[in-house]
């Protein structure tokens, strides 16, 4: 049997509870995805072009420090990977994340929160960071979805 986690980044609660939502339907295991330092409600200000958001996300090289290096992403073989699109991709800390374990022979579905962005490139974007592993490309989990609706997208996966 399959064994699932479901790790996710929230910077503002609205992955976090589609994460929660996700991962009562399919029965995983949830994993959060803690910076070190939290971000601010001034750090998220994407209009603001010295917000630490915006910072980060120039930089290719950003890799914010995560809280913990504890995930136990060894013992699962496939991971949903959650985080709000931030400028058209994943959030930099993601790419901590994901250059912080070894992912090799995992398969990595993504999904994603946004108030009007798709998950565009974000797969291509993020394969070079998990070398070994698969990376599908997700969905979005935006405003209301059922607990069937959500199994039955993991199913067909």
């Amino acid at each position: 049997m399959m064994k699932t986690l479901v790790a996710y980044f929230s910077a503002s609660g609205v992955t976090a509870k589609a994460a929660s939502a996700l991962a009562s339907a399919i029965d995983g295991d949830l994993y959060e995805i803690k910076p070190a330092v939290p971000y601010t409600h001034a750090d998220l200000n994407w209009r603001d072009q010295n917000s630490r958001s915006s910072i980060e996300m120039k930089d290719p090289s950003s890799r914010p420090a995560l809280a913990d290096t504890n995930a136990p992403i060894a013992g699962y073989d496939r991971i949903f990977l959650g985080f709000p699109i931030w400028w058209y991709t994943a959030p930099a800390i993601i790419r901590t994340f994901l250059e912080s374990y070894d992912f090799s022979g995992k398969t990595i579905i993504l999904f994603a929160t946004s108030g009007g962005s798709s998950l565009g490139k974000t797969a291509s974007d993020l394969t070079r960071y998990c070398p070994g592993a698969v990376i599908k490309e997700g969905q979005m989990l935006n405003g209301h979805y059922s607990k069937d609706t959500l199994k039955q997208w993991a199913e067909n996966l």
